[in-house]
């Protein structure tokens, strides 16, 4: 036993006893008075002698009744409360030692029970060592006045000491386990919010900002020939800085952590409605797209529509970046089960280049898989037979979703 295997332990910080704590000092205490006033001698039930009330003093009582006190407070002071319970029972035992008249029988006090524990569950190595050596001698004290053989009540208050000290230490053990598991599953929390929120990060930024580089540049081109296109592109680029500034407000109000309300109400998290948005940005990039979608549309978990709308909204700034000139189509298809979202393109770029591990092969297909499997989904991504690149995610809906699923499909192009 060592200290760096059982390091003391704070009692918890507690400078009052708890209920439990007082219910279990009046329950000791009561027992060992008990045990004083109607002690059981081993031939009694043989017809040896009886004990006579005269026997039991109320000084005695009271002695054995003032073990509540260091009961109390075993928690916050372990070794000294297991010094006053010993200084007690050793009293008590030579007081009844003393009586000739009155037999003992032998019994492992339930309060130096509670208060060995107590010393094993908090204490250094040394305190418990010291604690475990006193209790023996002070229930020798009681076992010369048992009329059962000396040997044997010896061998059983060395082995109850033992133990109890094994319970306590197992108890030190097992707590200390728990608060590391509670500490590892805090860090992996953090750490998951941590990458939820780059996620988020990386999907604002890549997506607005790379809308707004390529506006500018289309309205600073067409600005002499064509100022009307050019205001245009320039609205459209105001817009898409609101909203990326909207967005990147509500990453920080989570990143800030704390509990002070925010002036003004963050805005919903955007799903598949807001679709129409991002291609509605991106055809004013310069990035012509079509949207078809097949099935009843209806009503999806929130976490499911942020995550198709990230994927179309990530895949959609692959291939303006890396496609080169090319169109691209976003198929949002609700079947009974599940959603599945494909956007796909007619361009080349970096994806077809020899050794190429598929366009946009950085954190923004990390960040893509990473959603889509939270939600138990599949994502495949890849180059397409006929040109161009394809993405196609796969989300499962939970089975109160599936309401009014069964109704005919339907498709529309917008």
């Amino acid at each position: 036993m060592g200290r760096d295997y059982f390091p003391p332990v704070p009692p918890e910080g507690r400078q009052r006893p708890t209920r439990g704590d007082v219910v279990l000092a009046v329950v000791a205490t009561a027992v060992e008075v008990l045990a004083y006033v109607m002690p059981v001698p081993a031939g009694a039930a043989a017809g040896g002698p009886a004990i006579t009330p005269s026997r039991v003093t109320v000084a005695g009582v009271l002695l054995i009744a003032t073990l509540v006190v260091p009961l109390l407070v075993r928690r916050r002071s372990p070794a000294p409360a297991l010094g006053a319970v010993l200084a007690v029972q050793l009293a008590s035992n030579l007081g009844i030692a003393a009586d000739p008249g009155r037999p003992m029988t032998h019994s492992f006090g339930a309060a130096v029970t509670v208060a060995l524990y107590t010393v094993a569950r908090y204490c250094g190595p040394r305190a418990v060592a010291w604690g475990a050596a006193a209790c023996v001698p002070v229930q020798f004290v009681r076992d010369a006045g048992s009329p059962e053989p000396f040997a044997m009540t010896a061998t059983i208050d060395v082995v109850i000491t033992a133990a109890v000290v094994a319970v306590g230490l197992g108890v030190r053990q097992w707590k200390q386990q728990l608060d590391i598991n509670r500490e590892l599953l805090a860090d992996r929390a953090v750490a998951e919010e941590r990458r939820r929120i780059a996620r988020e990060l990386h999907d604002v930024v890549a997506h607005h900002v790379t809308t707004m580089y390529l506006m500018s540049g289309g309205a600073r081109a067409t600005l002499d020939r064509d100022p009307d296109t050019a205001r245009e592109a320039l609205l459209s680029l105001e817009r898409s800085g609101r909203t990326a500034l909207g967005e990147m407000r509500q990453l920080l109000g989570v990143l800030r952590g704390t509990d002070a309300p925010e002036e003004a109400s963050s805005a919903p998290q955007p799903g598949v409605d807001d679709i129409d948005r991002l291609i509605a940005d991106s055809t004013a990039a310069g990035l012509p797209v079509e949207l078809h979608v097949t099935g009843r549309a209806r009503p999806l978990p929130t976490t499911v529509g942020l995550t198709l709308h990230r994927v179309v909204q990530e895949a959609l700034t692959n291939t303006r970046k890396h496609a080169g000139p090319a169109r691209a189509t976003v198929r949002l298809a609700y079947l009974p089960d599940r959603v599945t979202v494909e956007v796909t393109d007619d361009g080349v770029g970096d994806a077809r280049a020899p050794g190429g591990s598929g366009r946009g092969g950085g954190y923004g297909l990390l960040g893509m898989r990473e959603r889509v499997a939270l939600h138990d989904g599949s994502l495949s991504t890849g180059g397409r037979a006929e040109g161009g690149f394809a993405v196609t995610a796969t989300v499962p809906l939970p089975a109160d979703a599936h309401e009014g699923a069964d109704e005919k499909d339907r498709t529309t192009t917008r």
